[in-house]
């Protein structure tokens, strides 16, 4: 009897294994054969009722979403983390707003900002304000990060989080809301800086030699590394891979490089207005080129090679004449920022 019991246990044991190893099969089938998760946006009302049961509505997402690609704007995603008071001050309204796209899982990479170039109290002899703006985490994770994001919150107060998932395909959303945050609480910003997480910025650099305070206000002013005469990929496994349906044309006009550009706030709020009216692309960076020559304009040339896109060795004096550098991992950017800031002092400016 005690044979048949334990065999009997040993199967229910098993069925069970083998029930859960199923369902996560069919879930990891599920993940990988909807793309469309990662589009569908979270109202308020919906966050309040079930912000940890997200996994729950996959298959109502996949229903929902008609191409891998289309993305839902204008559309009122709510802000889930919000402060509006950083849009003004006892000094007014800054002169330079960074809106720094991050992810939630990327608190070390805030981390390193903080204690570096997002430092808002550099001497500078301007107001500068940040923003990390970020969306909604993967369902599987939710609950952790979410606790997560709320303690590095009540610390730094400067998260900005919206109410739809994060992912590269939602990067245009991002940025998006994030002007919708600057329309809304900090119209008056002289320039907004649109920069990635992964980045080396040196703030002095870009206030004293591309913004220029002293000189008068550019309205129409947008800079970064330019990309011209730049064309659509077709092939569908690229990251930037562009369906004909979204862009049928062979060249893409004149844009700045999403890894950081920084450009005026009137123009800030001028894009956001056209964005209301143009089919929204996921193409963060060339959708704001659309909506520059939607308004007839183009980038302004920065100061010859002070936007670098791709990663360069540190060399103190040379990365003194750079505004941004693309592709750093926060121990780098802790590794040189002291040396860089002592040498700040002493390199002569180009």
């Amino acid at each position: 009897m005690k044979l048949i019991r334990r065999h009997l246990i040993c199967r229910a044991l098993l069925s069970t294994a083998f029930g859960g190893l199923l369902l996560l099969l069919v879930g990891q089938f599920v993940d990988a054969g909807t793309p469309s998760l990662d589009l569908i946006p979270l109202d308020s009302t919906e966050l309040a009722e079930d912000i940890l049961n997200l996994s729950l509505r996959k298959f109502e997402w996949q229903v929902q979403t008609p191409h891998p690609l289309q993305l839902k704007y204008p559309y009122s995603y709510p802000f889930l983390l919000n402060h509006p008071d950083k849009g003004e001050g006892p000094r007014g309204a800054p002169f330079l707003l960074m809106l720094v796209m991050t992810q939630p899982q990327d608190v070390g990479r805030c981390q390193a900002i903080w204690e570096t170039w997002g430092n808002e109290t550099l001497e500078l002899g301007v107001i500068i304000r940040h923003l990390f703006v970020l969306g909604l985490p993967p369902p599987l994770f939710t609950k952790e990060l979410h606790e997560l994001l709320q303690e590095e919150d009540r610390k730094h107060g400067d998260l900005l989080q919206v109410g739809f998932l994060d992912t590269y395909r939602n990067l245009t959303l991002k940025v998006l809301m994030g002007l919708e945050w600057m329309a809304q609480y900090c119209p008056d910003a002289r320039y907004v800086l649109k920069v990635d997480s992964d980045v080396f910025l040196n703030p002095s650099f870009l206030v004293q030699q591309v913004l220029q305070p002293n000189g008068p206000p550019w309205p129409d002013f947008i800079t970064g590394y330019i990309y011209r005469n730049k064309g659509p990929i077709r092939s569908p496994d690229h990251k930037w891979y562009m369906p004909p349906e979204l862009y049928l044309q062979d060249i893409y006009p004149p844009y700045c490089a999403g890894g950081g550009y920084v450009l005026s706030g009137p123009l800030a709020l001028r894009i956001l207005s056209v964005a209301q009216i143009l089919k929204v692309i996921h193409l963060e960076d060339m959708f704001v080129g659309l909506c520059l020559q939607q308004l007839g304009l183009e980038p302004i040339p920065p100061p010859p090679g002070s936007f670098l896109m791709f990663p360069l060795a540190y060399e103190h004096c040379i990365y003194h004449q750079f505004a941004l550098v693309h592709g750093f991992q926060p121990q780098e950017l802790l590794q040189i920022w002291q040396d860089f800031q002592t040498v700040n002092k002493i390199c002569p400016m180009p």
